[in-house]
């Protein structure tokens, strides 16, 4: 075997050319995942084998195949990639320096081709096999795996419908049944053998299978997807189950192997549970009685068919003192109590058309549609406390309670919420009085009192807008008629009229505006009167008259002290009034007692003629006893005697003895002989502006 004639040094470069062609014209007709520069070096090395090979005389055609079969390896190649290496090759080997002279050469390259287009079609070959071949497993195990899951889906299909709590059945499109499951059997009182045949239009009620027909039509014809629908079953027991049926086809509606699945579910212990939950929602739990919401639909209903003669009649009631019960017995005790109370109302009008609600936690309302029979308000009120005043023992305590009563007649024209709004505004005015009272609803008084509830809850609005303002009201010495001090007034300049002092804080007082609205004016006062000090020497001290609800107000102190400190009054300057009436409650005497010992001189205001009153004007040490307005008229009448031995009485104490609403010359004329020495009231000028009442003070000059 002669040996391979050397490379000429240019070889490489040759080979280099001819493997770059090579790779540029297969990268376009080859699908493979390498990159063009990684072909480039593949295409190399197997040109370098083939060289390598074709270099030995005779040279290894099988070889030759295998370097063809490694080309096909390196993606899919096909007949453009073999064509284009054979026209590539056919020429590029021809032309390398190693195959010249290439008349030398011709016979063995022209083999060479041949046998590398062996090596391609081989492995191209090989290629289409093992694909045909995993297409044909892949095929066999999706058939298998489909099978499997037919069977898996068709075993969890039994499982499903054995085990389920709902009824299910398969029919045909005709209604006819195949198949049932056990729970169906429960509902209809059938085994399934006996199911199994029947006609499913068999089993429901005649009045509604009907509509059963026509949904399953509609489902076979393409119109609807499913039915759904509330049935009535026929049990084998001849009882009617109430079910919710849903019906759907399965399989292509125009095949005749289609069938029905029908799931029935049974609704009789949901019916049951519903109306129990309606029931709970609509009644107390404790008593069992109808709540508020029951009562209130009620009532609608009840106005619209009231008998035209007689009407009906609304009562709210209010259990008194149910919450001493539960703070000293317990809650036990107490609900045992609404309990009884709720039995013996509903006793109680057993005999009339009537229905007893509990509204609230000690709140019961009862709605009588009247008869002629009826008994009127007073005997009904009556017997229901005569009824609760029977004791209850619980726990070896007789427990009883008296109730408070707000009653509404009304008729076919009554609004229902009116009415109820009418009874409560009843029960509450009911509940200012003693307990154990009843009153029915007054209409003009209502008017009066919602008059006035508007004024109240509008008064901080006309605050803010600054028609609420400090007035000022002098305090006059009945001696020589001169000024003594100045009392601080409001007064509401209002589009309706203006409003004075004394009706200003009855409003507040029902907002609780009252607190921070005496602050205010408080502190306005004390501000001005510390100025007309400065400017005029006013030395005379500041009288501001609280209410109870300021007279017992925890802050009532620091209130005082903050605002002393922002005006700089001393506090012997300021006179505070207290109602009498709450001047025996811990929280006012406790505020009392600490005012009087910063300086602060007290006044009794509104003093009437009991016991108590001289008691706390001798106890607590008040400075000014101020007499009520109703009582400045007493002169030329037969309490003249007894207004001078109260006067007389009172300089005792060593307090100042002032009469309010002085507004005749008699009456203080009277009233000083009867040893008063202050007065206010419009006989001495009315309640002004700041700059009106400093008109009257005489100038002095500045300290």
């Amino acid at each position: 075997m002669p040996e391979p004639s050397p490379t000429p040094p240019d070889g490489a470069r040759a080979r280099d050319l001819l493997a770059g062609k090579w790779t540029y014209l297969l990268s376009g007709v080859a699908a493979t995942a390498l990159t063009t520069e990684e072909l480039g070096r593949e295409l190399r090395d197997r040109l370098d084998a083939l060289c390598s090979v074709l270099a030995v005389d005779p040279f290894d055609a099988a070889a030759v195949e295998r370097i063809g079969e490694e080309v096909v390896a390196t993606g899919y190649v096909g007949e453009d990639g073999l064509r284009r290496t054979v026209e590539v090759l056919g020429k590029g080997l021809a032309s390398l320096p190693e195959f010249q002279p290439v008349d030398a050469h011709a016979d063995r390259l022209a083999l060479a081709i041949g046998a590398l287009a062996t090596g391609f079609l081989t492995a191209n070959r090989r290629a289409v096999f093992e694909q045909q071949e995993r297409m044909q497993l892949s095929l066999l195990k999706a058939v298998r795996d489909a099978k499997w899951n037919l069977k898996e889906s068709e075993a969890r299909f039994d499982e499903v419908v054995t085990s389920s709590a709902s009824g299910v059945l398969i029919a045909d499109p005709a209604g006819l049944l195949v198949r049932a499951n056990a729970a169906i059997g429960e509902i209809l009182g059938r085994t399934v053998a006996e199911l199994t045949g029947t006609s499913l239009f068999d089993l429901v009620h005649p009045d509604t299978v009907g509509m059963l027909r026509e949904g399953m039509r509609a489902v076979v014809e393409g119109a609807q997807d499913r039915v759904r629908q509330s049935q009535r079953l026929l049990r084998q027991d001849g009882d009617v189950a109430r079910i919710s049926l849903t019906a759907s086809l399965v399989g292509d509606a125009g095949d005749a192997s289609s069938h029905f699945v029908v799931v029935v579910e049974d609704g009789t212990e949901l019916v049951l549970l519903q109306n129990e939950l309606n029931r709970q929602a609509l009644h107390d739990v404790l008593t069992g009685l109808p709540n508020r919401q029951f009562f209130s639909t009620h009532l609608e209903s009840a106005v619209r068919r009231a008998d035209p003669a007689h009407g009906l009649t609304l009562m709210h009631l209010d259990l008194d003192a149910l919450g001493m019960v539960c703070d000293s017995l317990g809650r036990r005790a107490g609900e045992r109590l609404l309990v009884h109370v709720a039995q013996r109302l509903k006793s109680l009008v057993a005999r009339e058309k009537a229905m007893v609600a509990r509204l609230d936690g000690d709140e019961f309302g009862i709605l009588v549609e009247n008869t002629a029979t009826t008994p009127d308000i007073a005997t009904i009120a009556a017997a229901v406390n005569r009824e609760l005043a029977e004791p209850l023992y619980v726990d070896g305590h007789g427990l009883a309670l008296s109730t408070s009563i707000g009653v509404a007649r009304g008729g076919r024209d009554d609004d229902p919420a009116e009415l109820l709004r009418a009874a409560d505004q009843a029960l509450r005015r009911a509940r200012t009085r003693r307990r154990g009272q009843w009153e029915v609803f007054d209409p003009e008084r209502d008017v009066a009192e919602r008059s006035t509830h508007a004024l109240a809850v509008g008064m901080p609005g006309a605050w803010e807008r600054g028609e609420i303002a400090v007035h000022y009201r002098p305090v006059t010495r009945l001696a020589d008629g001169g000024v003594a001090g100045v009392e601080a007034v409001l007064r509401w300049e209002r589009p309706g009229g203006p409003l004075g002092h004394e009706e200003c804080l009855g409003l507040a007082e029902r907002t609780g505006l009252v607190l921070p609205l005496g602050e205010w004016l408080l502190g306005g006062a004390a501000g001005q009167v510390h100025w007309w000090r400065r400017r005029n020497g006013f030395a005379s001290p500041l009288t501001v008259a609280l209410t109870a609800h300021q007279a017992c107000d925890a802050d009532l102190v620091p209130r005082v002290v903050r605002v002393l400190d922002t005006a700089g009054l001393p506090a012997d300057r300021l006179v505070v009034g207290i109602p009498s009436r709450v001047a025996r409650v811990a929280e006012a005497v406790d505020n009392l007692s600490v005012l009087a010992e910063m300086g602060v001189r007290t006044a009794l205001e509104d003093f009437a003629l009991g016991p108590d009153d001289f008691t706390a004007a001798r106890d607590l040490g008040v400075r000014v006893i101020r007499v009520a307005k109703r009582f400045t008229d007493l002169g030329d009448t037969a309490n003249a005697g007894y207004a001078n031995a109260l006067t007389a009485a009172l300089r005792d104490t060593g307090a100042v003895v002032a009469v309010c609403g002085v507004t005749t010359a008699d009456q203080a004329a009277w009233w000083r002989e009867a040893g008063a020495e202050l007065a206010t009231g419009p006989l001495f000028g009315p309640d002004d502006s700041a700059a009106a009442f400093q008109a009257t003070l005489a100038p002095t000059s500045s300290p």
